[in-house]
């Protein structure tokens, strides 16, 4: 008789994959997803990275911007205070043009001169510091050129040798004061 071959117990059904074939159709699927998971991963670094550059760009440009607008502020910081002081100088040019003046005319125009000039300097917020005798002593804003015995309290203004000016709060000169000796 002859013998036929029975399928093993061990070998799969015609049509039926072994289990190395499904082993290797698994791999081949996980490694299918790990290779479009990292294009995704590669697509999504390329994007990245030009938001980043894009964003260093963004960066760079605002900063050359402020440094262009920091650079015109200095550069024409003082145009507002020099247009507020033609007026005076236009006065002082016209006093000085007239040949024939009286004493009182001369007064008069430097009283306005004079007016005008503060009227500049406020509009700037240039302010007279100017402290009244007897006013306590600021360091902050005044400078003691000497102290000399007096009947004041100590350490107040006994002279204004000369007056300081503030610009925006900051001391552009201290007053010169002369200042009152503590008592002994």
């Amino acid at each position: 008789m002859s013998e036929i071959k029975q399928p093993e117990h061990n070998q799969a059904l015609e049509g039926e994959p072994s289990p190395e074939e499904l082993e290797a159709a698994q791999a081949a699927n996980e490694f299918d997803a790990v290779q479009a998971e990292l294009t995704a991963l590669q697509a999504k670094n390329t994007e990245l990275s030009e938001n980043y550059l894009r964003a260093k760009a963004e960066a760079e440009n605002a900063r050359r911007r402020a440094e262009d607008e920091i650079s015109k502020t200095r550069k024409f910081a003082l145009e507002g205070f020099a247009e507020s002081l033609l007026p005076v100088l236009d006065s002082l040019e016209a006093g000085l043009s007239l040949k024939e003046t009286t004493l009182e005319q001369l007064r008069e125009g430097s009283d306005a001169t004079l007016k005008q000039l503060k009227s500049a300097l406020e509009r700037n917020k240039v302010i007279e510091v100017n402290p009244e005798v007897g006013a306590r002593f600021d360091p902050h804003q005044h400078q003691a050129i000497s102290m000399v015995p007096s009947e004041q309290e100590a350490n107040t203004v006994v002279t204004v040798l000369q007056k300081g000016y503030l610009i925006a709060e900051r001391v552009l000169r201290p007053a010169l004061v002369v200042v009152a000796a503590p008592q002994s």
